[in-house]
């Protein structure tokens, strides 16, 4: 059986008062945050308190997750990270590096499949918990007690038959090539990725797409006013520029 539950983070000012939630059903959910955080922070934290509110189960966990940086760094970057001694290709040090290394602490031995969703697109479950995030946020901002939620209760979470091997390949993400690789984004670059369910969407996964290469010219104010503007809007310069396109 698999249990599927979102987890989101948000940041006032980014940084600033800053929430995380994990989010099952109304029965079943918990937030909670700091007077000054980032986004990155509050989505690693909500990625580690539900691993860590489900420790007790043995079923397969499902996760929802709109951050690219948060899923990469999990699935993709944390074992070459470790073999370095936790350092970046770089070699400058990992960020958030105590929650990597908890959140680390906390998979082992786990049966876990992240899947990527866009975010603010009302995704019920995906909005569920950014709403529980940004009230977390907005609470330490206040100076006013945080809506923790009930935590893990079962009480309505969701169950579904595991995905076979078959159906995880298929539903897996896919990695588009970086139109944008030398653009520097907050703490990552990471590779953009195209909703194909999207009314009208630019881009489709249905069939064997045919890439191009889009570059772009930017002097040293652009490029901080675009960085500024998509941290702003709590998303990379990746997902930032494809609205704009």
């Amino acid at each position: 059986m698999t249990i599927t539950a979102a987890a989101d983070g948000s940041a006032l000012g980014n940084p600033g008062p800053a929430g995380w939630a994990w989010y099952v059903d109304d029965d079943c959910w918990s937030a909670g945050g700091w007077p000054h955080g980032t986004n990155n922070m509050g989505e690693l934290r909500a990625v580690l308190e539900l691993f860590r509110a489900t420790e007790h189960l043995d079923e397969d966990l499902h996760i929802l997750c709109d951050s690219k940086y948060v899923i990469d760094s999990i699935t993709k970057w944390m074992p070459g990270w470790k073999k370095k001694g936790w350092k970046k290709g770089d070699g400058k040090p990992v960020m958030n590096l105590e929650l990597m290394q908890e959140i680390d602490a906390a998979i082992a031995g786990r049966r876990y499949r992240f899947e990527w969703v866009k975010g603010h697109v009302g995704h019920r479950l995906n909005e569920a918990a950014d709403i529980r995030a940004r009230t977390a946020a907005e609470a330490f901002q206040r100076k006013q007690p945080v809506p923790e939620g009930p935590g893990w209760t079962g009480a309505g979470a969701t169950k579904t038959p595991a995905a076979s091997e078959a159906d995880t390949e298929a539903t897996s993400e896919t990695t588009e090539p970086e139109l944008f690789a030398d653009l520097e984004v907050e703490e990552e670059r990471t590779a953009p990725v195209f909703d194909a369910e999207d009314d009208g969407a630019l881009f489709s996964l249905d069939v064997e797409p045919t890439w191009h290469q889009l570059t772009l010219d930017l002097t040293s104010d652009e490029h901080e006013r675009l960085v500024r503007r998509a941290r702003e809007a709590g998303t990379s310069v990746q997902e930032f520029l494809r609205g704009l396109i």
